[in-house]
Order: C-alpha cells, then sequence, then structure tokens
C-alpha cells in the first residue's frame, strides 16, 4: 500500500479529534495522487444489475483461500485493510446474477427491496449516483471496513483485493488466529460480543475498534454465527449489526474455520 496515498485519505476523513466534515467534492493534486494508486476515486454511478455482474466476475478470479491467506496476513502486521475481503466473499458467494426487482411480497425485509440481495443480507439500491466509495475504503483502511454488507462495498473490497500484494502467510498470523479460536472456546455460555473482544485484547496488535470489525467480519462470513439455542440475557450488544445476537453457546463455525484457513491449520 503506497504510504502518502494512504495519508491523503485517511487525512481527508480524519483528524486527532475524529471524524471531519465529509467534502462534497474530491480535486487537487493529492486527490490526483492517490486516485492513480487506487487509493480514493471518482463518484461512482452505477445500477444493482452492473455491480451484481462485476461481483460474478470477481468471484471467477478469487478464491476462499485467497481471500483466507489475506485475512490470515492481515493479523500479525495489522494490515486491516486486508480483512473483510473475507465477509465480503461469504456474503457474495452465492449470490446468483440476477436484475434488480422490487418484490412486495418481503414480509419482513432486513436490508433491501430487492429478494436475492434481501436474502444474502446485501444493503443494495437499483441505482447509485455519485455514490461515494472514498468513505467507505478510508473505514476499510482504518479500522478493517464498517459498512460490511452494503454491495457497493463489497465489490470496491474484492476488487481491491486484486489489487494487493497480500504476502504469505506466517506462523505468528496461526498462532493468533488459533489464540482467537481459543478466546472463543473460553467464554461462558452467556458472553456476548463485548465480553469476546474484551478476551481478544491482547491476543494481536489492535485496538477496541479493529476488534469489533474482526467479529463483524467472522459473523457475515457466517463464522460467528447463531445457533438454535436460546438467547441467554438481553440480547447483544448495541455496538454491533452482524455480531449482536451471537453469545458463548454458539461457539464457533469449524467447517467455516477450515473452508477458509484449513491450508495453515
Amino acid at each position: 500500500m503506497d504510504k502518502k496515498a494512504k495519508k491523503i485519505l485517511t487525512t481527508t476523513f480524519w483528524s486527532a479529534q475524529g471524524w471531519k466534515k465529509t467534502p462534497m467534492s474530491y480535486s487537487g493534486d493529492d486527490f490526483e495522487y492517490a486516485k492513480a494508486q487506487h487509493m480514493m476515486f471518482d463518484p461512482l454511478t452505477i445500477t444493482h444489475d452492473e455491480l451484481i455482474r462485476r461481483i460474478r466476475n470477481l468471484h471467477q478470479e478469487l478464491t476462499a483461500e485467497r481471500v483466507g491467506a489475506a485475512f490470515l496476513h492481515s493479523l500479525s502486521g495489522r494490515r486491516v485493510e486486508l480483512r473483510s475481503a473475507l465477509s465480503s466473499f461469504a456474503l457474495t458467494a452465492n449470490v446468483p446474477n440476477h436484475t434488480y426487482s422490487e418484490s412486495p411480497v418481503i414480509e419482513h425485509r432486513r436490508t433491501s427491496a430487492c429478494p436475492e440481495c434481501d436474502q444474502a443480507w446485501l444493503q443494495s439500491e437499483k441505482s447509485y449516483v455519485d455514490h461515494d466509495l472514498n468513505v467507505l475504503n478510508f473505514e476499510r483502511v482504518k479500522w478493517g471496513g464498517v459498512r460490511h454488507n452494503w454491495l457497493t462495498y463489497c465489490w470496491m473490497d474484492l476488487h481491491l483485493l486484486t489489487r494487493e500484494e497480500v504476502g504469505d502467510v506466517t506462523r505468528e498470523d496461526v498462532d493468533i488466529l488459533l489464540n482467537l479460536l481459543k478466546g472463543i472456546d473460553d467464554c461462558q455460555p452467556e458472553d456476548h460480543a463485548r465480553k469476546l473482544e474484551k478476551r481478544w485484547k491482547d491476543l494481536l496488535p489492535s485496538n477496541k475498534a479493529e476488534r469489533d470489525q474482526i467479529m463483524e467480519i467472522w459473523a457475515y462470513a457466517g463464522i460467528l454465527a447463531e445457533q438454535d439455542t436460546p438467547r441467554k440475557g438481553r440480547r447483544g450488544d448495541t455496538d454491533f449489526s452482524a455480531v449482536d445476537g451471537w453469545q458463548g453457546d454458539d461457539g464457533y463455525s469449524r467447517e467455516t474455520i477450515e473452508k477458509y484457513f484449513g491450508k495453515w491449520l
């Protein structure tokens, strides 16, 4: 990742005091430099149908092993921008080519009026006009993503992974993964996501926001999945989306861990 371009992107949105007021437009030499490094982008105007087509094409290029390697490689070196391709890949893996069609028969709409996207927990619109990818990429680079199930984010995330140079997975990366899994095993049945985040605190170089996003990524990817067991105590923590309902006795999906990380275990 080009350090100058990363700094341009980050300082566009973030200061020592937190979020800056989002600019209405992007221009200037710095923006052009960051754009040339595929770190910032012109506003995106595109249809849902074209996004789906592009995502299906990316699935012809990427594999579960590739996104698993990217996630693992991110752990010891704290390359948080490599992590969310895992959830972007999982969320879109089984979504077929389809056109956007609002369905009045969706009784309990969750994320989208498009039935195929709604079933996959993808937030989508019929079309996007001057859509801002820059804030999405800032969140990806800063914390490992936030709006993981947005259709535009999934496409951008997978597309950028095809341009990334992902290094080799190290023994340290694998050991961190195993420790994260042990942290899940050590949870009490009634523990919710915040308790798990605290268990992970000293297991990898990270801050609270980055650990939160790993849990969200793992929930969207099906690793931290709710099981058919009664919920204990109040439901989840308001800090979370996908992992909100998870509790300790749900554990983790060993099948999904094997799918993405089995080569290294």
